[in-house]
């Protein structure tokens, strides 16, 4: 049960290619955002699709492989944890920011396969 904790698996599509950036040591990371769309009937028997996006962040080797194989409208399923932080804007407010640490990317559509760690 420890491992349960903080994990987060969601299946959607990605808004966006992803933003993908060299940092120190020649480590890559990658952000991306992905939507997730839940449907129900409404009280009247319409049909309500609700979308909710999803900021992620991927570091290192699951980096190289998001640039590599994931862009605009890819389906994936993601699993990772969420992470909490913030900073101070320009102007000195603190913002905060809630994003998934993905550690886990399995491809939908394009060849369905696991991407390997």
């Amino acid at each position: 049960m420890y491992a349960l904790k903080n994990k987060v698996q969601l299946i959607g599509n990605l808004g966006n290619s992803p933003e993908v950036k060299d940092i120190s040591n020649g480590k890559k990371m990658a952000r991306f955002s992905i939507a997730t769309n839940e449907s129900y009937r409404s009280a009247k028997g319409e049909r309500i699709t609700e979308t909710q996006w999803h900021n992620l962040v991927a570091w290192g080797k699951v980096a190289e492989i998001v640039e590599k194989y994931l862009h605009k409208g890819s389906e994936v399923a993601i699993e990772g944890k969420l992470v909490n932080r913030n900073y101070l804007d320009k102007e000195g407010n603190k913002k905060y920011i809630t994003e998934i640490q993905v550690n886990e990317v399995l491809l939908f559509g394009e060849k369905s396969n696991v991407i390997p760690f």
